[in-house]
């Protein structure tokens, strides 16, 4: 995690295109040879950060009350996930949106975040596995339909979360209150409310 910090300081302060593999090993305090031990590109340095917060939201989501429903189990993960000082300091959540934005202009960066994301997906799909399924009328909805598979409810919800944070990265908005990456995360999930989340 030491290189992955180092990597996103030196992403965060001198930008990705003036950052070198070396100079990222330096900051670590590591040897070139040991920095490509790990990763075949820069870009792939900081896929340990972007991993820890998908991780943090399955690991929220799969601590949620058990006898939550599937949306308030997502809800209760973004809460503890996206709210600063809960899942990530509020100082680090700029560096959040610029690790993002870096993300969005450079397709070696935006590789390693979607493929963070992708695997998060998988691992949410588990753990919505491990939490049952049922039908919306379960869940006191009006949609009688079965739920779907643990995996396209992970990748709705997955992409309600997803889309907030990279949305937020685009603007200026606060890391608290109105226009934050909790807010939009959980104004995404409530305009999916009548999805069959499952039980």
């Amino acid at each position: 995690m030491e290189i992955a910090r180092a990597a996103a300081g030196l992403f965060v302060r001198h930008g990705l295109r003036a950052t070198r593999a070396e100079d990222i090993a330096q900051a670590a305090g590591i040897a070139p040879r040991t920095f490509y031990r790990y990763f075949a590109t820069k870009e792939e340095a900081v896929a340990p950060l972007y991993a820890a917060g998908a991780q943090r939201w399955v690991e929220a989501v799969r601590a949620a009350p058990a006898d939550a429903s599937v949306l308030r189990a997502l809800e209760h993960g973004v809460r503890h996930t996206l709210t600063p000082g809960v899942g990530v300091s509020a100082s680090s959540w700029e560096w959040v949106r610029t690790l993002l934005r870096l993300a969005e202009a450079n397709p070696s960066l935006r590789r390693v975040w979607a493929e963070v994301c992708q695997a998060s997906e998988r691992t949410l799909g588990e753990v919505l596995a491990e939490r049952g399924t049922g039908t919306a009328a379960a869940q006191g909805g009006d949609n009688v339909a079965a739920a779907p598979e643990p995996r396209f409810t992970a990748a709705v919800a997955s992409a309600a979360v997803r889309t907030a944070l990279e949305g937020w990265a685009e603007g200026d908005g606060p890391v608290e209150g109105p226009g934050s990456p909790a807010e939009l995360a959980l104004r995404n999930l409530g305009a999916l409310r009548d999805f069959p989340w499952g039980a």
